[in-house]
């Protein structure tokens, strides 16, 4: 049963707003689950059964599972035939390991996106567990049915897909990790009247001793033991930056030809992009089964918000309801790509719009650029096709 669902959506273009499967309510045991660390709440539509069963449950999926086929079992007795069971709960900490637990059962699993999820604008809603099932149930109802607009369905990536995502993230952590220990250093200095020192050097250590104040003493024992304490946690996380990268070149050079790898090789071959930004984007974007370039900008967040009612027209901004890695990264990699790509059409289009008195803000075209970029990268990794006046390195063989 699973295997014949899975084919059918396997052969469909990846548009989770919507079921792209038929759904027949007498014969699909339906049920959405309400998680939470203390407790589970479970509601279902079972065919055959006028009531609509509701159960609270421990955390624990195995428990699931059987309350799952008692209810099926409880529908067969009924005289109704159960050929689907699928399962719908809003996407958190443990959601998606349990998705995958599931379908390894048997279940047809949906993971909802909890902000595609319409709630009620009142000042004081009501909110309990109770309500926040019925209305899942409802939405996911919907869903099922194939109608737009009542939800969206995360993309359930395997453990190798979301293990692949944790060296770039972990080094985004260090890297942000070393920024605060280099300005808490920083800070210390100015506070002691020192200027001029540049505590991030690789031989700033061996001059601590040696600094002085403007009163000519030395620094404070406890304020020269931090700082000690924080070069070496500096240098530990200068270490850790310099293993994951010669880990993610190593995994490069192994494998060059794989999948992932070969998209990483591709966009580094572009003059002004580097390993590491073509590592974020592929991973975190470019080798997910997107539907068309509307979709690839709206994932990244770089799509309007517009506010319109009758006459009023204002736009509201970026919508940032996508990636926010992938967007921090694009709008970096705008401002590189017009450095090192002047003579590209990309280049080209973004100077004619802001060059010039008449010219839009380039803070607001910068956006247009990156949005622009992706498309285009997405583009290239999925159908080669360069984009114009793009400068390209020579990929080692």
């Amino acid at each position: 049963m699973l295997n014949r669902w899975m084919e059918r959506l396997m052969s469909q273009s990846n548009d989770l707003s919507r079921s792209l499967t038929a759904f027949v309510q007498g014969t699909t045991l339906v049920a959405v689950i309400e998680l939470s660390l203390s407790s589970w709440l479970i509601a279902g539509v079972v065919p055959g059964v006028a009531r609509q069963p509701l159960k609270k449950l421990a955390p624990d999926a195995a428990e699931l599972l059987r309350l799952l086929h008692r209810w099926r079992d409880e529908a067969v007795r009924s005289g109704a035939t159960i050929e689907r069971i699928a399962v719908a709960y809003e996407a958190g900490r443990d959601g998606i390991c349990m998705a995958r637990w599931l379908l390894a059962h048997e279940i047809e699993t949906h993971v909802i996106h909890s902000t595609s999820v319409a709630v009620s604008r009142e000042h004081r809603r009501a909110k309990t567990d109770r309500l926040d099932t019925a209305m899942l149930l409802r939405v996911f109802m919907g869903w099922l049915r194939g109608e737009r607009g009542h939800c969206g369905m995360v993309a359930i990536p395997t453990m190798n897909e979301e293990d692949a995502k944790r060296p770039h993230r972990e080094r985004e952590n260090l890297v942000g990790e070393r920024t605060r220990i280099i300005n808490r250093m920083k800070a210390a200095m100015v506070r002691l009247g020192i200027r001029g020192f540049k505590p991030e050097l690789r031989r700033a250590p061996g001059k601590l001793d040696g600094l002085r104040t403007p009163e000519g003493l030395p620094i404070p024992t406890n304020t020269l033991e931090e700082l000690r304490r924080d070069m070496a946690r500096l240098a530990m996380v200068r270490e850790q930056i310099d293993l994951i990268e010669q880990a993610r070149l190593a995994r490069i050079a192994q494998a060059p030809a794989a999948g992932p790898n070969a998209m990483v090789r591709l966009l580094a071959s572009i003059v002004g992009v580097g390993v590491e930004t073509a590592d974020m984007l592929v991973q975190e974007v470019l080798c997910r089964n997107l539907r068309d370039r509307r979709a690839v900008a709206r994932y990244a967040g770089l799509t309007g918000s517009p506010d319109e009612s009758g006459a009023k027209r204002r736009e509201k901004g970026l919508a940032k309801a996508g990636n926010a890695r992938v967007r921090r990264g694009l709008i970096q990699l705008a401002w590189r790509f017009l450095l090192f790509q002047k003579d590209s059409a990309l280049a080209q289009w973004y100077r004619t719009r802001t060059e010039g008195r008449q010219g839009a803000r380039k803070t607001t075209m910068i956006v247009a650029l990156a949005r622009k970029l992706l498309i285009a990268m997405w583009r290239m990794v999925t159908t080669g096709v360069i984009p114009d006046g793009v400068r390209m390195r020579a990929i080692a063989a």
